[in-house]
């Protein structure tokens, strides 16, 4: 990972006042007042080949302020797009009124281009722009104020949306979630608490609080909607159940979320994600957290998500092959669109770890019908872009064979490798044997009770019984239960027989 340096001295100021930040900090981690740092953008991972999307045709699909956020993540982590998701990514804060998105773009524009026109920042602009926030920021509180003076509450909660919606647009996230919060109080239908929590969600995915993007999700199930509006909203709130989920690293949980997407959805959402995003990150999180028979059953055959998976085939194959153990067609096509991955706004940092749950269950799959299996024939399946080279793919110090050392160091594969021979043998279990010694010690404890059986029905046939005093045989018959649970042998020895 790079981080990019600062472009403009430390200096220049914000409209806030503050110092530009470094370039490399993510769309929610600018350090300006009003909006919370996300430590999940620290840095950039730096992409050096092509994606397989158009990018017009890609940031069409969205809406909104992750537009700008999608377009700037990939001008700062793309060194083949940079230059023009950067101007895009400028020409789209100039359409907004976020001052601090638009230096942001112009300054990482100015790193990558600083011959292009749109690398030098519109001064005019910036002051006319901070200008009219500040004014129209005012009015919108004077509006606010009166509406509280009349005491009509549907004004005061139109006035908190309103206020909220500046802030919003203008990037003041903290302020434009107190503002929606303050709406509660003034809600006066189930349809108006479902458009204020979506509000404070959509502020949550931008600020990168997903533990507020649950809570209000779960708030949003227990509210007392009517069932159509429950029906209508139950898309977006997986949706956002699952990206939240994701971000948190529960990716069963996450996969479930996606996989009860209604297709209903479409581009209701699409200020936050899209039926494709829907698609990719509820397959990839399947794939990495289910067993093949719920890959099978809860996505392939799932007739819900099959519409999500048509706009997306490719994921649709890697799970089918996946399914049929064709694991190195899936590590292909996963591997092929890595690059597509690394450039979103969500995947991105969760591709690596995706990626090696993938591949370690797939190794553990492939291994189940073997007692051993031969290093090289594992080889050409896991690492077979260096068969035949120098590298020595079964070679002690080759990156394939390390891998399979730290899994049985972590316990994750029950095997062990015979670096000599070349082979990796399974510790599996002898079944036959484990049943022939369970077999045997059953027959030694039946014969110890049979024998046991036999010998107190000798004594008690030769008269040899020497019975208790009748005190002590009504104490045993009260303590009934208690000998009735012990052993053959204790009750013989406690039975009568004395010397």
């Amino acid at each position: 990972m790079d981080t990019l340096p600062d472009a403009f001295p430390s200096s220049t100021q914000t409209r806030f006042g503050a110092p530009f930040q470094s370039a490399a900090l993510g769309p929610s981690s600018q350090g300006l007042p009003g909006m919370s740092e996300n430590p999940e953008v620290n840095t950039r991972i730096k992409v050096h080949d092509p994606p397989k999307f158009d990018l017009e045709s890609y940031i069409a699909n969205y809406v909104g302020r992750t537009r700008f956020d999608r377009l700037y993540l990939i001008g700062t982590s793309s060194t083949v797009l940079s230059t023009e998701a950067l101007k895009l990514a400028v020409a789209e804060a100039k359409s907004g009124k976020d001052v601090s998105q638009y230096e942001k773009a112009v300054r990482a524009l100015s790193e990558v281009a600083p011959n292009e026109e749109d690398a030098s920042l519109d001064a005019v602009w910036v002051h006319n722009v901070q200008r009219q926030v500040q004014a129209q920021s005012e009015r919108l509180e004077q509006e606010l104020r009166g509406y509280k003076n009349n005491l009509i509450k549907e004004s005061i909660r139109m006035g908190n949306e309103d206020i909220g919606n500046h802030y919003y647009e203008t990037g003041d996230l903290l302020a434009a979630s107190k503002a929606y919060t303050r709406m509660r109080d003034y809600c006066t239908t189930p349809n108006h608490i479902a458009s204020m929590l979506f509000k404070l969600i959509n502020v949550s995915v931008e600020r990168g609080d997903w533990l507020a993007v649950q809570s209000n999700v779960h708030r949003l199930r227990n509210a007392q909607s009517k069932p159509e509006d429950q029906l209508k909203n139950q898309p977006k709130m997986a949706a956002a159940l699952g990206l939240a989920q994701m971000h948190s690293g529960s990716y069963l949980d996450a996969a479930n979320s996606f996989l009860s997407t209604d297709v209903s959805l479409a581009d209701t959402f699409n200020e936050i994600i899209t039926p494709n995003d829907v698609a990719v990150y509820g397959g990839l999180c399947a794939m990495a957290s289910m067993d093949r028979g719920d890959l099978q059953r809860r996505v392939l055959e799932n007739s819900t998500f099959r519409n999500f998976l048509e706009l997306e085939p490719h994921i649709r194959r890697a799970i089918a092959f996946f399914c049929n153990s064709k694991f190195r067609p899936c590590l292909d096509i996963l591997e092929a669109y890595r690059t597509d991955y690394l450039l979103d706004i969500h995947l991105q940092r969760h591709v690596s770890e995706l990626y090696t749950l993938i591949r370690t269950k797939a190794i553990k799959q492939y291994l189940v019908p073997f007692s051993r299996v031969t290093l090289n024939s594992m080889a050409t399946i896991f690492a077979p872009e260096v068969i035949g080279g120098e590298a020595q793919p079964t070679s002690v110090s080759s990156p394939f064979v390390q891998e399979l050392i730290r899994l049985v160091k972590d316990g994750v594969l029950n095997a062990r490798i015979d670096l000599e021979k070349g082979v990796l043998v399974s510790n599996q279990t002898d079944l036959r044997t484990d049943v022939q010694n369970k077999t045997l010690e059953s027959l030694h404890s039946f014969n110890q009770e049979a024998h046991l059986r036999i010998l107190r029905a000798s004594v008690l046939h030769a008269g040899l019984e020497v019975r208790a005093p009748d005190s002590e045989r009504r104490s045993r018959l009260n303590q009934g239960p208690n000998l009735r649970g012990m052993g053959m042998a204790e009750r013989f020895t406690r039975g009568g027989l004395r010397s």
